[in-house]
């Protein structure tokens, strides 16, 4: 993506004050959220578990034996979960460009998913192509809207490129998008690729989120 020109948008920077307010806000969130609280008490690693667990009981995706590839990983909640739905006849390749600790039936690559070299290390690992595609892959935040989407939409946009062809015929992709406008063509654009594309915003996201997700069924 080509770097903009010497304008840049204003971005306002918070005051150590103001972080000190929104930090104490964001704990306090935290200790007496309902899904923090469950996710300690079931043995996840993080919250965003029951995110995963609500649009799987919704549309079923994690199936015994399938091979599955879980982008954006850390801190490996979700992973933790397609390790249990997917069982030991299955396979989890676990990818994200922090460090994360094991989990048991999971293979981690560290790395940036969008590094070519990454990207073929996990087709090593790849018995032949996947079955199912999740992403959670969402860059640092910048406190600029616009910004953080066009971000997330590129790394949307690898995503689709590899799944085009590393999936096999009848796969299943879910994705996590910001909310900013280039969400509705990227949802047309797998339209084109799946037999069924469908937006789903489960309860465990927070109201005040941008974040919306993207189902697609059916691989072409």
């Amino acid at each position: 993506m080509k770097k903009s020109g010497t304008r840049h948008a204003a971005v306002k920077v918070k005051t150590a004050k103001k972080r000190k307010i929104s930090s104490t806000l964001w704990l306090k969130r935290q200790l007496n959220d309902p899904y923090v609280i469950s996710a300690k008490k079931d043995g996840y690693r993080a919250r965003s578990a029951y995110k995963l667990l609500e649009i799987d009981a919704k549309y079923p995706l994690l199936k015994p034996g399938k091979t599955l590839l879980d982008l954006g990983a850390v801190p490996g909640s979700w992973s933790q979960i397609a390790a249990e739905k997917i069982g030991k006849k299955g396979k989890v390749i676990a990818v994200d460009i922090q460090d994360m600790s094991s989990i048991p039936g999971v293979e981690f690559i560290h790395g940036d998913f969008a590094a070519a070299e990454i990207q073929e290390k996990i087709r090593t690992l790849l018995p032949a192509k996947a079955d199912i595609i999740i992403s959670d892959m969402a860059p640092s935040a910048t406190g600029h809207n616009l910004t953080d989407h066009l971000r997330i939409m590129g790394l949307a946009d690898e995503v689709l490129e590899f799944t085009k062809e590393n999936m096999n015929r009848g796969g299943a992709l879910l994705i996590k998008l910001l909310r900013g406008g280039g969400e509705n063509k990227y949802f047309n654009e797998l339209r084109e690729y799946f037999k069924e594309v469908k937006y789903v915003k489960p309860s465990a996201s927070r109201g005040d989120s941008r974040e919306i997700f993207i189902v697609a069924r059916g691989f072409r």
